[in-house]
This record gives structure tokens, sequence and C-alpha cells, in this order.
């Protein structure tokens, strides 16, 4: 988040970009006319790092919010002088007094802020529709509101971007200024590669990673990306603060058909909300390769979930998980050309306590696809530290290499 384009807005799922642009610049030294592809965009790591590295990238990214994000961030390209000029534009015009709100907000966004803190952020908002455009500098001003929306917010914000409104910031910052100090820092960033002549060279869809099929087959050199997790975090609700200050959704249950149902199926709500059935899904030719070890997790998360208070659906969750990403390398190994790799970061999981291993399943449902090579190198380990953990397994991070070679 201290990289230049990357910090214009923290998203909880990021990875790193150093390690990205690492990566990049070794292959590029092999290949010159290295074509990245990142299925799982996010907002825009790979893509930004492969334009530093001026190398050609594709994005997909469904999140219909995270893809506006992903594309105003590749905005950087913007005259430096149109963006500030747009910036002081909606200064003056927010700076008029107003004493009530121009827009009707959900009740979460009257939880989550101080009455002026929100009169000053509704005239930030208002000066930047009066003055939207369609335009990258309009949304790069759409982009700067949005990423202060949490730093001005008054209740107190979890690791994973929840909004805790029973919790409370000791110093939320004054929106006029954070605005204005989000505005200086995008502007030095567009400013500084514009003077570094750093092109321009991704595309970036909104669409959906399991069905590549406007993307040519044996078009992609490598693949850099971090899809969903297979533990329960709801994507969809990573960014509801911001959605519902934009008037995108009006509580939470909006969230299924605005962005959830877009996604790969990794949250027990998802599964849940698409009413998912266990048999069918185990029946699915997809999941064929590792059917009699999933078939066995599932049954046992099944009858765990009747332990459990919530009873959430792990068992449906990781049967359409799997369903869903072996779709997706599928697809991965068409688009892949014939030598070309894949650097999939990802983390298994233990819903229930019960663990899945999630690295192991992938490599089989890529060596079932086609690819001749996969390793798996371990980065970290994760939740150790809980107390409360009951799976024996400790889960970990790290990255999936595969190939269409054998790495012997």
């Amino acid at each position: 988040m201290r990289l230049p384009i990357h910090r214009w807005f923290r998203f909880s799922a990021g990875f790193s970009g150093e390690w990205v642009s690492s990566v990049v610049f070794k292959k590029k030294q092999a290949n010159p006319e290295l074509v990245v592809l990142d299925p799982f965009a996010g907002s825009g790591t790979t893509l930004v790092e492969s334009n530093f590295a001026g190398v050609k990238s594709i994005g997909i990214e469904a999140h219909p919010y995270i893809h506006r994000i992903a594309k105003a961030k590749l905005s950087f390209q913007t005259v430096p002088l149109g963006f500030k000029e747009m910036v002081s534009r909606i200064l003056t015009e927010a700076a008029r007094p107003s004493n009530t709100l121009n827009y009707e907000y959900p009740e979460l966004i009257s939880r989550v802020y101080g009455d002026e803190s929100l009169l000053r952020l509704d005239s930030l908002r208002r000066a930047t529709e009066l003055y939207a455009e369609d335009s990258e500098i309009s949304e790069l001003a759409w982009l700067a509101l949005t990423s202060i929306l949490r730093l001005c917010a008054s209740a107190g914000t979890a690791q994973w971007q929840y909004i805790l409104p029973g919790k409370s910031k000791k110093a939320p910052l004054e929106p006029f200024f954070a605005y204005e100090k989000q505005t200086e820092m995008m502007y030095q960033d567009i400013e500084n590669a514009s003077l570094d002549r750093v092109e321009q060279l991704s595309t970036l869809h909104r669409a959906d990673a399991r069905d590549l099929g406007f993307l040519s087959e044996g078009s992609m050199d490598l693949t850099i990306t971090s899809p969903p997790y297979a533990n329960n975090y709801d994507y969809a609700d990573a960014v509801r603060l911001e959605m519902s200050f934009w008037g995108d959704v009006n509580s939470w249950g909006d969230l299924h058909k605005v962005a959830r149902k877009y996604l790969i199926v990794s949250s027990s709500q998802h599964a849940s909300a698409e009413k998912l059935v266990l048999e069918e899904l185990l029946s699915d030719p997809s999941v064929a390769p590792i059917r009699d070890e999933i078939a066995r997790v599932c049954y046992i998360l099944e009858a765990e979930r009747k332990n459990h208070g919530g009873k959430k659906n792990y068992h449906t969750m990781i049967a359409g998980y799997f369903s869903d990403m072996s779709k997706v390398l599928k697809e991965l190994f068409r688009v892949t050309t014939s030598d070309g790799e894949l650097y999939i970061v990802i983390g298994d999981s233990a819903p229930y306590g019960v663990y899945v291993p999630v690295d192991r399943w992938f490599s089989e449902l890529a060596l079932a696809h086609g690819f001749n090579g996969s390793k798996f190198e371990k980065l970290r380990e994760r939740n150790v530290k809980w107390d409360n953990r009951v799976h024996k397994v400790p889960l970990k991070e790290g990255i999936l290499n595969l190939s269409k070679k054998s790495y012997g």
C-alpha cells in the first residue's frame, strides 16, 4: 500500500505488487513480447505492475464495483493538470454551505458517520456527481472520494474491511482534509507516471473467469492471480460501505443481486442464496478428478453443520467452490501458450475444523485438465495464533506454479 497507484485504494484481498513486478520482469527477459493475464484482477495489482514493466496485460474482474475501482486506477495516464482542475472545481462546489443532505442514505451510513462528517461527504458527493462526465478524470475524482470513506468513518474497521458500527475510532479524518490529501497523492503519482513515460498496456474486462471465450487459444504467456479463498469470506461484502454510500446497495440483502451472484462461490452466504444442492455439485464432471475426496469432506461438513447454531452451508460452499475453480483452470489451460506458466496465490481452509487441502486439489484438477507441471511454495502459516483453532492441520498460504511443461 506504499507503492504508487496501488495506494489509491486499500483492497483487503490484494497481494504484493513487488512480487508481481519481480515475476514479470524475469519472464520479460526471456520473452520480450510477453502477455500477462489476471483472471481475478481485483483492484488491478497485476495490471498496474505489468504497465510499469512495459508488458501487455489483460485483466478479468466479475465484481462490478471492484471492476470500476481497478478501471479508475488504470487511468493513471490522465493529464495531471486536468485532474487537478477537476479536483479544484469539486472542492469549490462542495464548500458551498449546506445544512441538509442531498441524498438519502442507508442505515449503515448514518451509523458509521457523525452528522458533520456525513454532511461534508455528502457535499463532496454532490459536487463529484455534478461534474461527472464520461472521462477518465471524472472516474479518478470518483475514486478519490471512494478511497477516503473509511478514513472518515467514526466507526471501527476490522481487518477484512468490515465496518463495525459498535466500535469507534479515536480520530477519524475530516472529509475535506482527507480528500485534499488523497487527491494530492494521486496527482503526484499521475505526474510521475507521465514523467517516467509509463505506458497504458492493460485491458480490463468485466467478465467471468469461468468463461474466457473472448480470449484466443494459446494467447496468454503468463498468468499471475489470486483467486477467492475457500474460507467463507464474502467478497461481495468487502466494499459494502462504499456501495452503500454511493447508493448501489441499500442493505446487506442487496449484495447478492448486485455483486455476489457474479462471483466464484467462496462463502456460505453465496451457497445458501443460490440454493446449491450437494449431490448435483458432486456429480459435476468438473470435480471428477477429486470426487472421492471432496465428497468425503463435504459429507463430513454436512453432518457437522448440525452441531453449530449457524448451520452454515460449508458443504455446498466447498463443492461449489471447486466446481467453479475447476472450470477456471480448464479455461486457463486453453488460453495458455505451450510454454506458458501460471502463478496462483492461494490459501487452504478448515470450515468447522474440517481441513480442505486447497493447493493439492487445485494441482490435481490442473493436471487433469492437461497441465504437466505443478509445484507449491509455502509462503506463511495462517491462523496459528488463534486460541479457538479447532483444526489440527495448520493453515498455510503460498504460490501454486502450474505449467504446460513438466518440471521433471
